[in-house]
């Protein structure tokens, strides 16, 4: 006579409870920690009246800063470097347009050089980034006109 019988045999169920714990949290770590890993290049932009252009895919920006710092896209660069930095990053792309983001408060010479700079490296259309008016300027424009 056989006690407890054949239900002593081992269990191969694998527990995924503690696994499925651990995602949650980790699902909730980067849920909280990705809007504060946002970074950018912190440039106060001229303000313009004109429309936005569509635009189907990301676009290779160029930021002056208040400091005269350049970055393309978010990747700081000399001025001296900027040019061969540009010819290296358009060789395999059709399109060669650049945007332009100049903070308001830098010298219009370095924009300038800048500028040259980036046509330099064979860029054939060049955008400046500017922000819309905002509508109390708009309204004191209005009013100090009529």
């Amino acid at each position: 006579m056989m006690i407890g019988g054949k239900n002593d045999s081992l269990l191969s169920d694998i527990n995924v409870t503690p696994f499925v714990d651990v995602m949650l949290v980790l699902l909730i770590i980067f849920m909280v920690t990705a809007p504060m890993m946002m970074q950018g290049v912190d440039v106060a932009l001229p303000e313009a009246t004109s429309d936005p252009l569509p635009s189907d895919q990301e676009q290779l920006m160029v930021t002056i800063d208040k400091n005269n710092q350049l970055y393309i896209n978010d990747y700081q660069v000399g001025l001296d470097f900027l040019q061969e930095k540009l010819k290296k990053i358009l060789e395999g792309r059709k399109d060669r347009e650049v945007f332009l983001r100049a903070d308001k408060e830098i010298s219009y010479g370095m924009v300038v050089r800048v500028m040259a700079e980036i046509k330099g490296a064979g860029i054939e259309k060049l955008g400046m980034v500017t922000e819309p008016v905002s509508s109390d300027k708009k309204e004191s424009k209005k009013t100090s006109k009529g």
